[in-house]
């Protein structure tokens, strides 16, 4: 599974990386960085969750 960030809609909420520090991270300039291209079958589901919880539906996985 992968998660892409939309860079347009992201706006540096931090929701995802509170949610998934090991999957993303929100920089200085205020967004998202999705920190791995495969998530990892284990990660699946806080992945998801993370993708869930952004306010501004800059996630969504593929």
């Amino acid at each position: 599974m992968r998660i892409e960030a939309d860079l347009t809609r992201c706006a540096g909420h931090g929701m995802c990386e509170a949610v998934a520090p090991e999957l993303f991270r929100v920089g200085d300039d205020e967004r998202v960085a999705v920190r791995c291209a495969e998530v990892p079958e284990s990660e699946r589901e806080v992945a998801l969750l993370a993708v869930d919880s952004c306010p501004t539906q800059a996630l969504r996985s593929a």
